[in-house]
Formats: C-alpha cells, structure tokens, sequence
C-alpha cells in the first residue's frame, strides 16, 4: 500500500499495549510467549469452538439459539452520484480530506494502523454523508493478550474483533505474526483487510444491521444461526472490498500485488481452511465465517463494485 510520512494517522487509537492486562482489573494478563497460555493453545480453543457450532464472538455478543423464521434485513439503497473514469461508481467521490494527527502508537506497526484506521474514516464518512447519515467513528484498541471490552474479556485467541457495544475494533498486533507465518497471509494489504473488515461489522452496527442479526439468531437454532452469521460476515467481506475500491480512488492507495494479498488472507481464514489446518476435515454446518471461496467471492464484489448495496448478502439464496 502507498504511504508516505505525510500520511498521518487516525486520532481514534487506544494503545494499551505494555499495560497490566491489557487495562483489565486485577492485572490479569495472557501473555503470547512464556509462561502461561500462549497465543497457539488459545488458537486451538477458538478452532474447537468452531467445529462444535461456537463462534468465539458470540461469547462477546450474546448470541443465543432459539427457533422460529426469521426476515433477511436490507442494505440501504444508494444512488450514485457521480463516477470516475475506468473506476467503480462512488457517492460524493472524489474530494479532499483532513487527516488527523498521529496516534500514541508511534511504532511502524501501531502507525500502520492508525493511517488504515483514517483511511476508513474518510471513505466511510464520505458514503454516509451520500445517503443523508452520520458517519460516527469506531475506535480501535490496541492490546497485548487480553483487554476488557463492553462486550466481555476480549482475548488474543479471538484474533481481533468489534464489539458493537462500545463501538470499538480491538487487535493484538500479534495477530499479524500468526497471519503471515501460520497462515501464509503475509503483507500490509492483506493486514488492512483485516481492519477493514472489522470496519464493515462498525458499519452494520450503525445501520441497525447487527440488532437485527441479533434478533434473528435469537428466533434460530444453532444451525441457522451459524448460516446467519455465516452472512453477516461475508457482507463485512463485502465492504473491506468497498472500502478498498473507494479509498483507491481517493488517495490511490493500492500497488500491485495488494488484492491478491488480500484475496489470500480472505482465503487463509476461511472457516473450511480453518477447520482442515484444526481437524483434518470440514464441517460446514459449522461455519461461521463462510468458505474461503465465498469470503474472496464478496471481498471482490465490493471491490468491483464500489457500492455498499452490492453487499447484501442477506437477500441472495446462496451466499
């Protein structure tokens, strides 16, 4: 990705990196190396619960099973305003934005995040001002091993995640070791896919997207509510791609070999790759995340498209 030292970034960053349990009471602290319960155990948990139907953040979120029908929401329709040559159609785009000073993580890592996290801000406030809404920012916590979250004790194993009731993003910058040696998803793009992605479920939240996720899972038995969240999470899938296409444009952020980064970190952690590197074999009735195949599939259709109503992945019969 291009960045130069006059990118600056988001403002919107918590390091609690270095602190007592990542700012949990009690000091109480998982460390990644060492003593203790290091990252790949907890990994291991995180895969068992997977194959058994669990999906680690719904521990956070309060999903339950239940029963009934539920209604698929919509996306929001968007009419283009306005469209770049040889590009994507974007609402309101081009134009210049204001960047934000640098955050407290001054490293090469916690800046590089920070000027990914910005580059959300700008193209999300942009695509909510197009449709008459408010584009209110998610901040983004950076921890080591194991932080408190509105939504519970948030930890490394989890990989980083958004919790929808502080309206925050939360990543243990380890995470992105595990990424490109275990997974074999190496490179900056495919680490901005990352919080892209975690960007898209902010993105739901405000939408009334999640809530109605909830209820839904809330009326289903544990095999639909994994095809539920199966979905939800393509459509985050969706615009990481959006988000990709729209910032391009924007600041021309993109260098060659970035999408197949990303699409190979889409792939790497999909839940069929997921469960044969755990398992040896697939259990889909237990996906959480969707195939390999269907997170690059939605990943490149925001990406083609540029437009957020592509992402419906609720109304599709096959996702």
């Amino acid at each position: 990705m291009r960045y130069d030292q006059n990118d600056q970034g988001s403002s919107n960053v918590e390091d609690r990196r270095g602190q007592r349990g990542g700012g949990m009471p009690g000091g109480i602290q998982i460390p990644i190396g060492g003593g203790g319960m290091g990252l790949m155990p907890m990994l291991i948990i995180g895969a068992l619960m997977l194959l058994f139907g669990i999906n680690p953040l719904d521990i956070l979120t309060g999903g339950r099973g239940g029963g009934g029908q539920v209604e698929m929401p919509q996306m929001p329709r968007m009419e283009p305003q306005s469209r770049q040559a040889g590009g994507p159609n974007i609402p309101g785009l081009p134009g210049g934005t204001q960047r934000s000073p640098v955050p407290a993580g001054k490293d090469d890592m916690g800046l590089f995040v920070s000027r990914v996290l910005k580059d959300t801000e700008d193209v999300w406030e942009r695509v909510f001002q197009s449709f008459g809404r408010r584009y209110v920012k998610p901040q983004l916590v950076l921890f080591t091993g194991a932080t408190r979250t509105a939504c519970g004790v948030g930890q490394a194993a989890m990989g980083p995640f958004y919790c929808p009731a502080d309206q925050k993003i939360y990543i243990d910058l380890a995470f992105y070791d595990e990424l490109k040696r275990r997974f074999n998803a190496p490179g900056d793009f495919a680490q901005a896919y990352v919080i892209a992605h975690e960007v898209g479920h902010h993105v739901q939240t405000l939408l009334g997207i999640s809530d109605r996720v909830q209820q839904m899972k809330a009326r289903a038995g544990q095999r639909q509510s994994n095809a539920i969240q199966v979905r939800m999470e393509l459509q985050a899938d969706c615009l990481a791609g959006v988000w990709a296409a729209l910032n391009h444009q924007m600041k021309n952020r993109i260098e060659q070999g970035d999408i197949e980064e990303g699409l190979n970190a889409a792939a790497q952690i999909g839940d069929d790759m997921m469960q044969k590197r755990s398992q040896g074999y697939v259990v889909p009735d237990a996906f959480t995340h969707g195939s390999a195949e269907q997170r690059q599939r939605w990943f490149k259709r925001g990406l083609s498209t540029g437009q957020i109503q592509q992402c419906d992945a609720f109304s599709v019969q096959d996702p």
